[in-house]
């Protein structure tokens, strides 16, 4: 299907359907870090909050570690075999996941086997979520208008963000309308898992409608041999390095911020997991809508800009703006002080798959971007909440503001040598 006779619905309609699956995705991933304060006592038998939120915050890390196996798997079916494939296989094993959690018994039931198949579980998660970001980056900007790439890629952190939101307005839901505390704790926590599985029958419906890209077929009669490799990946070493060290600092600040932001309101500030999982809602709502905005003005000024401010007020404000929240007793404060910290992060959020995408060649193009990324953040955005904790735990958490600052300024470093992929796009050779 040649993308210069797709009409605007059409590639809306392609754009739509290949970021649903992406919002369903990343909502079973995510349900799991939501619903930790909930579930962590039912798995590991500790009366201590602090110990039962890092045994859960370690198999999170785990599963994480499986991302850059599912970048290599899914990225090489992506590129041998098609886009839409990949995407469709990636989220059935997400849904298996999801269900195996939501039907795993407790501690107090099986033992250690309780433990165990959660960890089996995150582990079938970190393969599926590891090869959907590189597949749907590919696929978002392949299907994209050459001059609204950065628009269109945008998307996929829309539905990123999408998925935790779902998360956490379920997570509302039941805590303000649906049931106690005590309830959550008890079972209520097994609703959001059932619903992911569900979930993932929408999303299995939207991939098989879905169209291949121009790219992938353009490139069919390419040898398999050179098709998604690693052997054919590693000619590229300049591009390789490119990803981990743009990656670096703005998984980990992303992950800080969404992800691990929850748990640090409860534990640090002292707020209520109420009050929290609010906070949390309505700063995750205003950064998924900065998103596009920030895509389409970097069609206009470049990828590059955008890159460099995320890096210079990354660099110079995450010490203040997390010393300050720690410190802070009001609620709105401490809003305010997190939507700052997401409006700098959208400079690397918004652009980042694209930016990717435009690295690589069609024939590795899902490869490229999946494996690298995968590496980088299953290294220091999987991390990021054990680290914190574990800093916290031994008194100094501080240090960890410290530790987010060194890796944004790494990618600045990374961001100033860079050439700017909007003028210099290996999208454009497709």
């Amino acid at each position: 299907m040649n993308t210069t006779q797709i009409t605007t619905a059409q590639r809306i309609k392609a754009i739509v359907g290949g970021s649903v699956g992406n919002l369903v995705e990343w909502y079973d991933w995510y349900a799991y870090a939501a619903f930790a304060i909930y579930f962590s006592n039912s798995f590991f038998p500790d009366s201590d909050l602090n110990a039962q939120l890092m045994n859960t915050a370690g198999i999170f890390a785990v599963g994480f570690l499986m991302r850059p196996i599912g970048g290599w798997i899914f990225g090489s079916i992506a590129d041998k075999i098609g886009r839409k494939k990949a995407m469709t296989l990636s989220v059935l094993l997400m849904s298996f996941g999801s269900l195996l959690i939501a039907l795993t018994p407790t501690y107090k039931t099986i033992g250690i086997l309780a433990p165990a198949l959660l960890l089996i579980a995150r582990l079938l998660q970190g393969l599926s979520v590891g090869g959907e970001y590189g597949v749907s980056a590919t696929y978002l900007s392949e299907m994209a208008s050459e001059n609204r790439r950065g628009f269109y890629s945008s998307f996929q952190y829309v539905t990123l963000i999408g998925g935790q939101l779902i998360a956490l307005g379920i997570q509302l839901i039941l805590q303000k309308l649906l049931l106690t505390e005590a309830q959550l704790e008890e079972w209520g926590w097994r609703i959001p898992f059932v619903i992911g599985a569900l979930l993932s029958v929408i999303a299995l419906y939207l991939r098989a409608n879905l169209h291949e890209t121009e790219a992938f077929e353009n490139k069919k009669e390419i040898s398999d041999k050179k098709k998604g490799t690693v052997t054919e990946l590693l000619k590229h070493p300049k591009a390789l390095l490119t990803v981990i060290g743009l990656t670096l600092g703005g998984t980990l600040a992303f992950y800080t911020y969404t992800t691990y932001m929850q748990k640090f309101l409860v534990n640090t500030v002292h707020l209520t997991k109420e009050q929290s999982t609010l906070i949390s809602f309505i700063s995750l709502f205003i950064f998924a809508c900065l998103q596009p905005v920030f895509g389409a003005l970097s069609d206009k000024i470049g990828r590059r800009p955008l890159l460099l401010g995320f890096g210079i007020l990354g660099t110079l404000c995450t010490v203040p703006l997390l010393t300050a929240l720690s410190t802070t007793t009001s609620m709105w404060t401490a809003f305010f002080l997190i939507m700052a910290a997401l409006i700098i992060v959208s400079g690397y959020t918004s652009i980042n798959a694209v930016v990717k995408a435009e690295l690589f060649p069609s024939e590795i193009r899902a490869l490229g971007v999946g494996l690298p990324y995968a590496l980088t953040v299953a290294i220091f955005g999987g991390t990021a909440e054990y680290v914190a904790l574990w800093f916290k735990q031994a008194g100094t958490e501080q240090y960890f503001y410290w530790y987010i600052t060194g890796c944004i300024l790494f990618s600045l470093i990374v961001y100033a040598g860079m050439k700017d992929t909007k003028d210099n796009s290996s999208l454009d050779k497709d």
